[in-house]
């Protein structure tokens, strides 16, 4: 990876930012990448010398490492920053599990989570994934089956009015998040299946044929939304997940002809707003854009 640094920031301070120890060991995949899309993982292993990232651009994984620091210093009951292995399916996965309290009727998993409010507000499915992935990466490593996973989300924009007055806003700027253990069966269907359509992706690659395309959770797809407005402003009367809510409360409030439905059509948040990547050497990306 080329990194820039467009903004003229002093050495130190790129390379405070841009330095890191992460490593996922000897292994084909690791847990995040196994949960993350296999086109993602295949483009940035093919174009790795080639994808820039400006050094001011890694402020947040800094801060992250920086909070993982904080905690692993102060782990005093737990196991702190364990890389499991484990061979399945013709593949080695490897996983860093932040935080492992044994108990005597099972293990309790963590891990940190430097995010915004909206993270917590709204569950995030890859949450479910990643630590289910922990749980069942434990159970296959060591044997020990895990009984409660949970996030230490540490979030970076909490503000301390809006925890005053929003009801449904977090009450701290520090949350843990209890994610449900699915069952043994849906963690091994789960980790059997990623690793077939990692190991497609590879395969296509080794071929040269089409990669898979990513799913539509994987460009983080936001879906289409229906605005009530008046022809002539910008701003909306109500936005709707449905035409017909908004059809329903259009005639309701019997409104006119200088009133209208626009349907805002759901981006692809991850494309769209440059968090992959490897947008540029996208054939997926580049298709959608032109059609």
């Amino acid at each position: 990876m080329k990194i820039t640094n467009k903004f003229n920031l002093p050495d130190f301070v790129v390379d405070v930012l841009t330095t890191s120890d992460y490593t996922r060991g000897k292994s084909h995949v690791s847990v995040t990448q196994l949960i993350d899309s296999p086109r993602i993982r295949i483009l940035q292993r093919m174009h790795d010398d080639s994808i820039e990232q400006d050094a001011s651009e890694f402020i947040w994984s800094s801060f992250g490492t920086a909070v993982h620091n904080l905690f692993e210093d102060k782990i005093k009951d737990g196991i702190s920053e364990e890389r499991l292995f484990i061979d399945i399916d013709g593949w080695n996965i490897s996983g860093a599990i932040d935080v492992q309290q044994v108990t005597e009727d099972g293990v309790i998993v963590y891990d940190y989570k430097v995010t915004s409010v909206w993270s917590v507000i709204f569950d995030k499915s890859e949450w479910h994934n990643q630590l289910n992935a922990y749980a069942w990466l434990v159970r296959k490593a060591k044997g020990l089956p895990v009984k409660e996973a949970k996030i230490v989300a540490v979030l970076r924009d909490w503000q301390r009015r809006k925890a005053a007055e929003e009801e449904s806003y977090p009450d701290s700027p520090v949350q843990i998040v209890d994610i449900p253990i699915w069952s043994e069966q849906e963690q091994d269907d789960y980790i059997h299946g990623r690793i077939a359509a990692h190991q497609e992706a590879t395969f296509s690659q080794m071929r040269g044929t089409s990669l898979p395309l990513c799913s539509e959770k994987e460009k983080w797809m936001k879906d289409d939304k229906f605005a009530v407005k008046k022809t002539s402003n910008k701003r909306a009367m109500r936005v709707f997940d449905s035409m017909e809510d908004a059809q329903h409360y259009f005639d309701s409030r019997g409104l006119d002809n200088a009133h209208s439905i626009e349907v805002r059509k759901g981006a692809a948040t991850r494309c769209e707003q440059n968090w992959c990547r490897v947008q540029e050497f996208c054939d997926q990306y580049l298709n959608e854009e032109t059609a």
